[in-house]
């Protein structure tokens, strides 16, 4: 599929996606939403796709903000249906996706970019990336998930000072908070975020899918996470995996994972 706003590649089990728009800071606007959609949506359906990897184009920015101009007249019944279908399209269904996500950050993340970026199941930062959600600074609030999943990361308190003072944290910053797992160069950053890949790969993502939904259940309110944990836990010993892994562990080989 051709893209106009986004890079798709798939090679050697990942695919890495591209905001494509070094021009405007990789800023989302609704189509680049929509493409960043689809795009998710083929890698994950992809059989061969076994991590995915998101980035923005150039050494300025991973994502700068939402399209500010795309906005701007809104009134209050579009403000809330622009953040509820945002939120459907990309952010909650990136949360959700059962192919590990992961955001390598190249410069600034900032309010729909770090809501993006949170969004992806774990992060990894350049040395000269920005994050924050500036959002109140323009008479609105995050409102892609922002104020949800922020908290989740980095504690209530952090998250309060960061939405309330619009400021911008930087990498190492990041990586203290929790926001970030790991700080790379510019040069290392997709490297590095490859190498974790790597090892993602070695295991079952049968197995890996049920994690992703269990770790999830225990941020969704009305959710149990425990059961959750449980029925994942038990649908595990009907797959091939276990079978192999087990098997495997036992004859002191490395297990070779069919996925099923």
């Amino acid at each position: 599929m051709s893209y106009q706003n986004i890079l798709s590649e798939a090679d050697n089990g990942i695919t890495t996606i591209t905001i494509n728009r070094p021009n405007k800071l990789n800023a989302l606007n609704k189509d680049t939403i929509q493409e960043l959609h689809e795009a998710f949506k083929a890698a994950n359906k992809d059989k061969n796709t076994k991590v995915i990897i998101v980035t923005g184009r150039g050494e300025k920015a991973f994502v700068a903000g939402a399209d500010i101009s795309e906005f701007a007249d809104f009134d209050i019944e579009n403000g809330g249906k622009l953040a509820a279908k945002g939120q459907e399209l990309l952010f909650d269904f990136v949360e959700n996706l059962s192919t590990p996500v992961i955001a390598a950050i190249n410069g600034f993340a900032l309010g729909g970019g770090l809501e993006l970026a949170m969004a992806c199941h774990f992060r990894i930062a350049s040395d000269n990336a920005k994050m924050g959600l500036p959002e109140v600074s323009l008479g609105v609030i995050p409102g892609y998930g922002g104020t949800q999943r922020l908290p989740q990361l980095v504690g209530k308190g952090r998250a309060m000072e960061m939405v309330m003072t619009a400021g911008m944290i930087d990498a190492e910053t990041a990586k203290s908070y929790g926001l970030v797992n790991h700080v790379t160069s510019l040069e290392e950053l997709l490297p590095h975020c490859e190498k974790i890949a790597g090892k993602i790969m070695r295991n079952s993502s049968v197995a890996i899918k049920g994690a992703i939904k269990a770790i999830n259940a225990n941020y969704k309110d009305g959710v149990d996470g425990f059961e959750v944990e449980i029925k994942q836990f038990g649908k595990c010993f009907g797959t091939e995996d276990f079978t192999e892994g087990t098997t495997a562990f036992l004859e002191k080989r490395k297990a070779e994972f069919p996925g099923k």
